[in-house]
């Protein structure tokens, strides 16, 4: 199975992720950092496969100084019923620490903004970024390491294209705070992505996406019936359906793993 490159999100639960100041003068600064250098962590997606991987330093040196002006500061990647895709603020920095990527975003004084910082002030949000993958390094380890003890692929992030990022209510797997965790399912879902299932289909079999093809939603809602090729040189996947179906498949797949 190969591994998507393109529009991955990433998020750590942190309490270093997100901090908010607020100024009499200056008015209200968020900052943080959204992403952390050389730990490891393991990715285990029905997109993107199961892996371990970890972010180099410098791998956001050039998409800083290339699409700074081109990024923007979104709320829970812009899927939040009432905020939508309006930016939370105006980017004052972007650089690279030893911790990882770091920011400071004067926030804008709007009403949809007033609304967050409670939950800001209180640490009660993490941050997460999308991004593409520009620059990679891949090996396969000899032996298990206690980072790494089911010897998976190994996958260093060298260098990527940031295109947003921002504080997330719930980040993927909030439970860990030691690196950053993959919430690209989470958001492929949200966007009803026929590309998430047609991957998910390379690796449960057209028996599983047969059953889900003829489950109804409890809800009664409607679904609707997509084409989609699989993967280059995998077998043709069937009509297969998106929207609330991708939550059945997901549950599917945990049950077969």
């Amino acid at each position: 199975m190969s591994h998507p490159n393109d529009n991955l999100l990433r998020a750590w639960a942190s309490p270093d992720a997100v901090h908010l100041r607020d100024s009499a003068s200056e008015g209200s600064t968020m900052a943080g950092h959204f992403a952390v250098f050389n730990t490891w962590t393991e990715i285990d997606s029905a997109y993107e496969g199961r892996f371990m991987e970890r972010i180099a330093p410098g791998a956001f040196a050039d998409t800083f100084a290339k699409r700074g002006d081109s990024i923007r500061v979104l709320y829970d990647h812009g899927s939040d019923p009432s905020i939508g895709n309006k930016p939370l603020g105006q980017i004052v920095s972007l650089s690279e620490d030893r911790t990882g990527a770091a920011y400071e975003v004067a926030l804008f004084d709007t009403t949809y903004v007033s609304d967050l910082k409670p939950a800001l002030a209180a640490g009660q949000l993490g941050a997460s970024f999308r991004f593409s993958i520009t620059g990679d390094d891949w090996r396969v380890p000899t032996r298990a390491t206690q980072s790494n003890p089911d010897r998976l692929e190994e996958r260093t992030i060298t260098s990527v294209d940031l295109w947003e990022f921002g504080p997330v209510t719930f980040p993927a797997y909030a439970d860990a705070t030691a690196g950053l965790r993959s919430g690209t399912d989470h958001f492929l879902e949200m966007l009803h992505d026929p590309l998430f299932l047609a991957r998910f289909a390379d690796r449960v079999g057209p028996a599983v996406l047969e059953r889900l093809i003829t489950t109804v939603p409890a809800d009664g809602g409607s679904v609707t019936p997509v084409d989609v090729p699989g993967d280059a040189g995998s077998e043709a996947t069937p009509t297969i359906l998106t929207g609330r179906l991708v939550a059945t498949a997901q549950s599917e797949l945990r049950k077969i793993k």
